[in-house]
């Protein structure tokens, strides 16, 4: 049973740790780009973006991205965002296949909003 307690532990502690670390290097100059009026682009889909999200982002989700791509500028900067940062990197990936030069991952839209959010109150 000790051991079981000290394997849950560690498991905590690891998720600890990647949450800390992944919000701790997610601002890597996401906040520069928002301020220079990068477009949020929440990759979730319809029914999880209404369930909350930044607010001003846009959404197109991964399973309509390569129709709904057209929507977008190539001449301006976009910050994906999904639910943990998975679905954000393909359509990240996908745009860049496009042609898009100015596409940056933002990870979990839940940390990328409490940099808005700071943004916000300076």
């Amino acid at each position: 049973m000790k051991t079981i307690y000290i394997i849950g532990a560690i498991v905590i502690l690891i998720y600890i740790s990647y949450r800390t670390y992944r919000f701790a290097t997610l601002d890597n100059g996401l906040a520069h780009k928002i301020e220079n009026g990068a477009v949020i682009l929440d990759v979730r889909t319809e029914k999880e973006y209404n369930m909350g999200h930044i607010d001003g982002s846009i959404n197109i989700s991964l399973g309509t991205i390569n129709e709904r791509y057209i929507e977008l500028d190539k001449s301006k900067t976009y910050i994906t965002t999904c639910s943990h940062g998975l679905r954000s990197v393909k359509v990240e990936n996908i745009l860049k296949d496009k042609g898009f030069k100015n596409v940056f991952n933002g990870g979990a839209w839940s940390d990328l909003e409490k940099i808005v959010i700071k943004l916000k109150d300076n």
